[in-house]
C-alpha cells in the first residue's frame, strides 16, 4: 500500500494519512489522532504542530500489509529526527535506491536535497512505534536561537540550511532519556492546553536530547558519555551473570570486559537500573540468596558463607545484620524454633 504525503506541516500531514486511510480524525486541542481501520491494520498515528516551526508525529501501529509513505512536496522539507522505540522501518530519499533500516532503539537525523522528499516503510504484521521530530527551518530561523551558539558545526550548518542545499543522513542509537520520554508522551495523561504545552515542552526535550546525542557520537576517540538502551542491555547480562555464579567474586572490571563496555558505563547502568553500584549489587544478590538458604536449607552458616563466595564468617555476619536487622545466627534460631512449634501442634 502506497500513501502520498504532498503537504505541510504535521498536522497537513496527519490529515493527509488520514485521508489515505479513509480513517476519521480526533482533534485534541491541537493533537490530531487517527485510528488505522481494522482492514489496514491497528494502532495510531498521531501529531502536533507547533508554532515555533516544529512538529511531532508519532506512528504506534501494526499494519496488516506493506506499507509506504511516500513524502513529496514541492517545497523545502523539514528537517527530520526519526527515533523507533519498538519494531523497525526503513528510510530511503525519493530519488534514491539507497534503504536505511532504522532499528530498535535507533535513530536517524535526516535533511533531503532541493525538493527531494522521503519515503518510510513499514513491514506489515510488524508493531512499530516510531516518532519523528520535523523541524521546518524557515520558520524555526525566526527563534532566537542565539546563532545556534556552542552547536556542533555540522548541525549549526543543517540548522541554517532553511533552503536545504545539501542533503545529511546520520544514523545512531538513541539515549535511555529519549525512551524515557517516549514513554513519558505515551502516558501523561493531560488534556486541552496543558496537553499542548506539555507535547511542545517534550518536543524541545527531545531536540536536545537528539543533537547531545549526535554530539556524543562525533566525540572522537572519546567514549561516548551517554547512556544508551544498549549500555542497558550490557546491565541485563552483567546481573544476570552475577545471579548465575554466586560463588565467585567477579570484579567489576571483569564484568565490564565481558559486556563489552568500560567500567563508568556499567557503573552508570547499574545506578540508573538498580540504584546500587555494581559491587554493592552483587552483595545484594548475594545475601539475598543467603536468607533464603537459611530459610529453606539445612545448610549451616560456613556452608552458606562458601557458596556465596565470602570467606570470613564474621564480615557476612556484618553485612547481613546490617541489610536484615537480625544475625544470621538468630535467623536460624528463629527458623528452628518456629520448626519446633509447628511440630508441637501437629
Amino acid at each position: 500500500m502506497r500513501i502520498d504525503v504532498q503537504t505541510l506541516p504535521v498536522n497537513e500531514i496527519v490529515q493527509n494519512i488520514a485521508q489515505s486511510l479513509d480513517a476519521d480524525i480526533q482533534n485534541r486541542s491541537g493533537e490530531l489522532l487517527v485510528e488505522i481501520p481494522s482492514e489496514y491494520g491497528e494502532g495510531t498515528i498521531r501529531g502536533i504542530s507547533f508554532d515555533s516551526g516544529m512538529g511531532y508525529i508519532t506512528y504506534n501501529c501494526r499494519f496488516s500489509q506493506d506499507v509506504e509513505i511516500h513524502f513529496s512536496l514541492n517545497t523545502v522539507h523539514p528537517l527530520k529526527f526519526i527515533f523507533c522505540s519498538e519494531g523497525s522501518i526503513s528510510h530511503c530519499f525519493q530519488h534514491s535506491d539507497d534503504e536505511h533500516s532504522i532499528d530498535t532503539y535507533q535513530n536517524i537525523v535526516v535533511s533531503s536535497s532541493g525538493y527531494d522528499g522521503h519515503i518510510l516503510y513499514f513491514k506489515k504484521d510488524v508493531q512499530t512505534h516510531v516518532s519523528s521530530l520535523e523541524i521546518i527551518r524557515s520558520v524555526f530561523a525566526h527563534r532566537s536561537n542565539y546563532d545556534f551558539k556552542d552547536l556542533d558545526p555540522t548541525l549549526k550548518q543543517l540548522f541554517k540550511d532553511s533552503v536545504s542545499k545539501k542533503q545529511f543522513f546520520y544514523q545512531g542509537n538513541y539515549s535511555i532519556k529519549s525512551a524515557d520520554l517516549m514513554d513519558e508522551i505515551n502516558t501523561k495523561d493531560f488534556t486541552g492546553f496543558l496537553r499542548n504545552l506539555f507535547l511542545e515542552g517534550k518536543a524541545f526535550e527531545m531536540l536536545t536530547i537528539q543533537i547531545d546525542q549526535y554530539q556524543d557520537d562525533e566525540n572522537g576517540e572519546n567514549l561516548p558519555k551517554i547512556l544508551r538502551k544498549s549500555d542497558i542491555e550490557k546491565v541485563n547480562y552483567v546481573a544476570k551473570r552475577i545471579q548465575g555464579d554466586l560463588s565467585t567474586n567477579l570484579s567489576v572490571e571483569t564484568l565490564a570486559k565481558e559486556a563489552g563496555t568500560n567500567v563508568n558505563k556499567l557503573q552508570e547502568g547499574f545506578k540508573y537500573v538498580y540504584d546500587l553500584t555494581v559491587n554493592k549489587y552483587m552483595q545484594h544478590i548475594k545475601l539475598e540468596a543467603a536468607k533464603e538458604m537459611l530459610k529453606l536449607s539445612e545448610k549451616n552458616i560456613s556452608e552458606i558463607v562458601t557458596s556465596i563466595g565470602l570467606n570470613n564468617r564474621s564480615y557476612f555476619s556484618k553485612i547481613f545484620k546490617e541489610k536484615y536487622g537480625v544475625s544470621p545466627k538468630y535467623f536460624l534460631q528463629t527458623k528452628a524454633s518456629i520448626k519446633e512449634e509447628e511440630f508441637e501442634e501437629n
